[in-house]
């Protein structure tokens, strides 16, 4: 009889963008801003990153629920999922 021994893992996310990111030079308040508040700046902010792409792959896949990740809201990352499916 054979035994194997082997540990499933997910492999790690590839966290390269956030060294660069726009983001990590302004403070968190800015993408999870309080309810009701604007999240332009903060969008816009994300639309001159160069880690805009994998920063919102990084939420979809994990399943950000609050803040704004990529350039796009809760809702709007919400939106897109639904319409992928």
């Amino acid at each position: 009889m054979q035994t194997y021994t082997s540990v499933l893992t997910a492999p790690e996310p590839d966290m390269t963008w956030r060294e660069n990111a726009l983001c990590a030079q302004a403070g968190p308040e800015f993408f999870f801003p309080a309810p009701g508040s604007s999240t332009r700046e903060a969008k816009q902010l994300c639309g001159a990153c160069e880690g805009r792409v994998a920063c919102l792959e990084y939420a979809l896949a994990h399943d950000e629920r609050f803040g704004v990740w990529g350039g796009l809201s809760e809702k709007e990352r919400g939106r897109l999922k639904r319409q992928s499916r």
